[in-house]
């Protein structure tokens, strides 16, 4: 009897493991690679936006991979330059195919490299965000790129973990810097020559500017047309973008986050979500970047929800940009959201259709409001953090946590159980049987 309690004791803790294993092999994905699509192979490469040059202005340029970015470190920042009038704002990147961004978007560059070098060179400003393979051969022609830029006299600013591309350039030895806090420890390791520092949502150190996580890119950009416009600018923009959180007096200090207990609902969402919905963006003429972004990251860095760019062909933004969807139809999708505070005819035979937008207030908050009213709190409030979004002033109503996903790896671990009680009550009654007939 001993003999069979410990096997069965084997096979119980054999059946957890290989229950908990998909959320310990979800939760790197999380803390490392991005979520993104491959490069469009299908040669739709339609134009970008014709470009227009004030050689009067300065130059900034938002620099993104070949394999991609991450869509809020790309868009806010532009936009929020954008929306100055004080600058030429391209988006570069070394080829002229669509590059993919986080959560399914994807943007067609308005200048190659070579562009812009035939326009006069080096930037006055590079903003360079999350891209993947930082450090590989495949970022060469960003990370060479980029120092010839700081050699030409740019001014780097790095959005979010954009500040491992710029260290693996080695242009920020010697230099403070910060990221997201869910990387910093990996980038100490990595770039010990970096002074890296934690607990705030920007670092100017003269000729570089990096920011924390994600939506500090915001803080840090402002903080950027400060410094190169001056503050009334800064300010005109905050406003513009409805950015509650603008702070004229220098980088807010904040906590600096750390994973908690709570946080185990990404690890139940991205093992055990295997039905998550699937939402469609419609993406339209004269949307906001931003806007855009708060769909695709919000959703997107939940690990909730799958979305996908849906629209009838290319379409420009509200500050010239240019975005291809994937699919032309709604077929397949549990929902639609249609980004923007323009009003837009939703694609035929779409139900239920959201606009998120068509109310007061920073993007991102009609956005985490239903991705915890159609989830769970829990989910918004991980997906705020990753943001480093402050949602103190939000109030997130929902189902408290995703209970379904919860109680899936507890069924698995139940049906294991009763499989192995069956195996051994099978065993026991061929041994029985086998004495009687001796």
């Amino acid at each position: 009897m001993v003999n069979v309690m410990r096997a069965f004791l084997r096979v119980i803790v054999l059946v957890l493991a290989a229950v908990a294993l998909p959320a310990a092999l979800g939760t790197p994905a999380v803390f490392g690679a991005l979520a993104l699509n491959e490069p469009r192979a299908d040669g739709a490469v339609p134009p970008p936006a014709p470009v227009e040059h004030d050689p009067a202005k300065p130059t900034a340029v938002v620099v993104v991979g070949d394999n991609g970015a991450v869509v809020s470190d790309t868009l806010a920042p532009y936009e929020i330059l954008a929306t100055t009038g004080a600058f030429n704002v391209y988006t570069v990147a070394s080829d002229t195919h669509p590059v993919p961004l986080t959560g399914g978007l994807d943007l067609v560059p308005d200048l190659t490299f070579d562009d812009l070098d035939e326009m006069g060179g080096a930037a006055d400003l590079v903003v360079v965000p999350a891209m993947p393979d930082v450090g590989r051969p495949t970022t060469r022609p960003v990370t060479d790129w980029l120092e010839t830029q700081a050699n030409g006299g740019a001014l780097l600013l790095s959005i979010c973990n954009g500040a491992a591309v710029v260290a693996s350039a080695g242009l920020l030895d010697g230099h403070r810097a910060t990221a997201h806090w869910l990387r910093l420890d990996d980038w100490e390791g990595t770039y010990p020559a970096v002074d890296w520092e934690r607990g705030t949502r920007y670092v100017d150190d003269g000729d570089v500017v990096s920011t924390a996580g994600i939506l500090s890119g915001i803080d840090g950009t402002l903080h950027v047309v400060d410094r190169l416009i001056g503050a009334d600018a800064a300010a005109d923009a905050a406003r513009a973008i409805e950015w509650p959180h603008f702070d004229p007096d220098g980088a807010a200090p904040m906590e600096q986050a750390e994973l908690a207990t709570s946080d185990a609902v990404v690890a139940f969402n991205t093992a055990f979500g295997w039905d998550r919905p699937r939402i469609g963006v419609q993406l339209t003429d004269g949307v906001g970047e931003i806007e855009l972004a708060s769909v695709f990251d919000t959703y997107g860095q939940s690990l909730a929800v799958d979305t996908v760019a849906v629209g009838a062909g290319p379409v420009r933004s509200r500050h010239g940009l240019t975005f291809v969807p994937r699919a032309d139809t709604g077929t397949g999708l549990d929902r639609l959201v249609v980004p923007g505070t323009t009003d837009h005819d939703a694609l035929p035979g779409m139900d239920p259709v959201q606009y998120p937008h068509h109310q007061e207030g920073f993007a991102f908050d009609a956005v985490l409001l239903d991705l915890a009213r159609t989830t769970d709190v829990a989910t918004a409030q991980w997906t705020a953090k990753v943001l480093e979004y402050p949602v103190d002033d939000l109030t997130l109503e929902g189902p408290a946590w995703p209970w379904a996903e919860t109680f899936r790896p507890l069924a698995l671990a139940l049906v294991g159980v009763l499989i192995v009680l069956g195996v051994f009550a099978l065993l026991r009654g061929r041994r029985r049987a086998t004495r009687r007939t001796r």
